[in-house]
């Protein structure tokens, strides 16, 4: 019988031979382990994306309502701070913090962050550079990939960059619910202590913001809140944690895995170190191939007809991204890893109205990274022909180590 279980190690270390064969035989089809639906072919993903008035962004709210009363205290950082996310809200409240948010990240501010990347993009290859030279693998997730966008996110904020172990921590639990674990029975309540412990961080910093303002984004979203569209406090506090999070777990998949496919695929870097021209299709490459979106999360309004089935009203709905990316109808020789690929129009930062506001961030510092990477370390190879190890996620996708020589 035909399943999508990424509780399966198999299914989850390649999950493209049942995307494959599910946009073939059964694109709109019922996951019993799931318990929802998946949606597998690139125009129905688009379509789940484009459709806010019968289908819900707000995939929380169902949550928590089943949770019984006794145990809602249990949950309060969760239900308070990421129910305010933008991703999980639908209009006119979407509408509302995307335009706020939108006006504390702006292009201009994206521009001045470029020599910071550049400097920490540099910084981060020294430091690999002189572990490698006393004799020792290093690890590009751990060393390179998870510390740039932490980093970057963190200077943005105005956050002291000594503070990224305990990020990293809180940030990990978080992402076990959001990301749907399906290997962590007490994700929920790792998930609130983290998300606890990040929202009494960022509570310091918001005070101490408004009393003294920075020039960083946390003051800029502070001072909004004197205009008529104002975020409250525990937006702000939300929004914080929705960059820091969200800012850095996908950028940093993006890394991790955009360079095991370029290693596995030699001929590519190597077309890449011959060619700097090539660093931006590439990005995009990376971020069609094995993207760090595994899928869009939605919850059914109403009873509604969709690719034939009847989904029924307070039914999940995964609509796969990776899989939409693999799609032959969209894609020629969709299962080819090739960095010259254009057109690209993948599916990666999703579609329509909760299209990624970071989008042109994680493309910076992709192409920064993959350009500095490339030219300093043209001979960097995987250590060793052990298969990676990945995430436990539906929704984030990620190599967990990646030990590399520099070459």
């Amino acid at each position: 019988m035909l399943t999508l279980d990424f509780a399966d190690p198999a299914t989850n270390a390649d999950p493209f031979p049942v995307f494959r064969k599910l946009r073939e035989n059964d694109p709109v089809h019922w996951s019993e382990p799931m318990k929802a639906w998946v949606v597998t072919r690139y125009e129905d993903v688009k379509a789940i994306a484009l459709n806010n008035a019968e289908v819900s962004a707000n995939r929380l709210a169902p949550f928590f309502a089943a949770v019984p009363e006794s145990r809602r205290t249990g949950y309060v950082s969760l239900m308070m701070y990421l129910s305010t996310w933008m991703v999980f809200r639908d209009p006119p409240d979407h509408t509302r913090l995307r335009r706020l948010f939108t006006k504390a990240f702006t292009s201009r501010s994206l521009d001045m962050l470029k020599p910071n990347i550049r400097a920490i993009v540099d910084m981060l290859l020294d430091g690999m550079d002189a572990g490698e030279k006393a004799g020792r693998t290093v690890d590009w997730v751990a060393d390179f990939a998870y510390a740039l966008p932490a980093f970057v996110i963190m200077d943005l904020l105005g956050v002291p960059r000594a503070d990224l172990r305990r990020v990293k921590v809180w940030s990990d639990e978080i992402a076990l619910f959001i990301g749907t674990s399906k290997t962590s029975p007490d994700k929920y309540d790792r998930a609130e202590a983290g998300a606890r412990a990040m929202a009494d961080y960022f509570r310091h910093i918001v005070a101490e913001r408004t009393l003294e303002p920075c020039d960083d984004v946390i003051s800029q979203m502070v001072a909004a809140r004197d205009e008529k569209e104002a975020m409250t406090a525990d937006e702000v506090i939300a929004t914080c944690i929705l960059l820091l999070f969200a800012g850095h777990e996908t950028t940093a998949n993006l890394l991790g895995n955009g360079l095991y496919y370029s290693m596995r695929f030699r001929d590519q870097w190597d077309r890449l170190t011959a060619d700097p021209r090539l660093v931006e299709p590439a990005v995009e490459e990376w971020l069609r191939y094995d993207g760090p979106t595994g899928a869009v999360a939605r919850v059914v309004l109403s009873d509604i007809e969709f690719g034939g089935k009847k989904m029924r009203s307070g039914q999940r709905v995964f609509a796969f991204a990776n899989s939409a990316n693999r799609d032959g109808a969209q894609f020629a020789d969709p299962d080819r890893f090739d960095i010259g690929r254009t057109p690209n129009p993948h599916l990666t930062f999703g579609h329509g109205i909760h299209f990624c506001l970071g989008a042109p961030l994680a493309r910076l510092e992709g192409e920064i990274a993959i350009a500095r990477l490339a030219e300093r370390f043209p001979r960097i190879r995987l250590a060793g022909d052990a298969a990676p190890g990945w995430g436990d996620s539906l929704i984030l996708r990620g190599i967990l180590s990646l030990p590399v020589r520099l070459g």
